[in-house]
């Protein structure tokens, strides 16, 4: 059984910093894509970044590009979603994903992730 956990969500001032974190219960971490999504009130649910099995492989929405920092700790099976310069428009649910495959990473297509974690509430407020 694969399942994944979302840590880190909070209230945040604009400009400040959170770091999520993904726990994977599972023993194919390492074989996996890992991606990061995230649902505000109101709008569909959309991609914010990838990472591939090679570490280096990342993905971003251009959103987020230069703000936020996807990386990877397979010894302790664990993602992790750096996002610096907060703005109110981040706020919202944020969820990591796995496809659990070891295919390269190209684009993140929502569809190709099978395990979710729960998600963690993002508030980025004044």
């Amino acid at each position: 059984q694969v399942q994944l956990a979302e840590s880190g969500g909070g209230l945040v001032h604009p400009g400040g910093s959170l770091n999520l974190s993904c726990t994977y219960s599972g023993n194919i971490f390492s074989g996996s894509n890992v991606a990061w999504f995230r649902q505000a009130p109101g709008k569909e649910r959309e991609v914010v970044a990838g990472i591939g099995t090679t570490a280096g492989n990342k993905k971003y929405a251009t959103s987020v590009q230069g703000r936020f920092t996807v990386s990877r700790d397979n010894s302790n099976k664990t993602a992790y979603l750096q996002m610096n310069s907060l703005k109110p428009e981040d706020t919202a649910v944020y969820y990591c994903a796995s496809d659990s495959t070891s295919t390269t990473l190209v684009r993140v297509v929502e569809s190709e992730y099978e395990y979710w974690g729960q998600g963690t509430q993002v508030t980025v407020s004044s």
